[in-house]
């Protein structure tokens, strides 16, 4: 018994769920049965050298769900063993931020208990990346759910996930993959008509600026569509445009408008039209891409286009779920605020 429990150190799941996922996995498999005894707090304790907090919580969890039960001086059994799982979930993010934990708290949420979900964070690392899938294998997952993207690398992508995923097991997130079956499930992020149409809707107050500036780094992630769908808008509508690979060496200008991708960026960008003497909001205006709460009063608001990640993490479970394959476009939204 003590075999099926599985703790991975490189999941960013709590490891007292991955004690519950465990057990909720071989009752559905069939390797824990009705009244088998579970592994003590002590054998665990010793087994992967946790707290027994960690331990007692995982099971208090399952006795809640009428799973298990104890008895007094004996331990713990499987009470129930009659589940199905709705989900193996194996979940592959490029990284923890504020915009990625709403997707995961959407996507947890929707899913429910009866799902297993096993999280990791490969930071934007694409080797990483290949690893953790290839390792996954292991495991007997019935989704994949993964956001793709890379600082470097990543060329051949489509191949690798082909050869290594069954595509109907495959969710891709934030992105479309060109190159895989039409059919795949995808809850995407239409990155240049997003921000073309974002643009146009701010408009009337960008005309106030002669220049659009886009804050890309020299290496990103980001989509490159983002910035097709800047320099469309900008040609269509007559803005003199360019690209700002190092926010450190940006000497900040008149009459400008900034558009910033990375946290980092925005406060390099915020503290340089701080020690100018320019206006922010009339010299100087900004758009920051993705919303935070910080960003409603920073600088008393800053203007935001941002995806809406609660509705991404929803989506993508509802596909699980509903055991759908669709390509689903994510909304986009725009909120005015005094930085622009």
């Amino acid at each position: 018994m003590l075999k099926l429990i599985d703790i991975n150190e490189h999941s960013k799941i709590p490891k007292y769920k991955q004690i519950i996922n465990s057990i909720l996995t071989g009752i559905e498999n069939g390797q824990i049965k009705l009244n088998d005894k579970l592994p003590s707090v002590n054998q665990l304790l010793n087994q992967f050298d946790i707290s027994r907090d960690t331990i007692v919580r995982a099971y208090d969890d399952l006795k809640t769900r009428k799973i298990i039960d104890s008895v007094p001086g004996k331990g713990y059994y499987i009470k129930n063993d009659r589940l199905k799982l709705k989900a193996r979930v194996f979940l592959l993010f490029n990284k923890l931020s504020a915009h990625k934990k709403l997707i995961y708290d959407s996507f947890a949420k929707t899913i429910g208990e009866n799902a297993t979900v096993d999280f990791f964070i490969y930071e934007n690392n694409y080797r990483h990346f290949k690893e953790l899938i290839k390792t996954s294998k292991s495991r007997d997952y019935t989704h994949y759910v993964i956001i793709p993207h890379f600082d470097e690398g990543g060329d051949d992508l489509v191949p690798f996930l082909i050869n290594e995923i069954p595509l109907n097991k495959l969710i891709v997130l934030d992105k479309k993959l060109d190159g895989l079956d039409d059919s795949l499930a995808t809850v995407y992020q239409d990155f240049e008509n997003d921000i073309y149409s974002a643009l146009i809707e701010l408009n009337p107050l960008l005309k106030k600026y002669k220049q659009i500036k886009l804050i890309l780094g020299s290496k990103t992630y980001q989509p490159k569509e983002i910035k097709k769908g800047f320099q469309r808008f900008c040609g269509e509508y007559l803005y003199d445009f360019s690209n700002v690979n190092n926010m450190e060496t940006e000497i900040i200008q008149p009459n400008t408008a900034y558009i910033n991708l990375k946290e980092d960026d925005l406060v390099i960008l915020l503290k340089k039209i701080k020690i100018s003497n320019f206006v922010l909001g009339n010299d100087v205006g900004i758009i920051s891409y993705n919303d935070t709460i910080l960003k409603e009063v920073l600088a008393d608001g800053i203007t935001v286009i941002s995806t809406d990640f609660h509705n991404l993490g929803a989506q993508a479970a509802n596909l699980i779920l509903e055991h759908k394959k669709l390509e689903l476009a994510n909304p986009f939204y725009v909120i005015q605020r005094k930085s622009l």
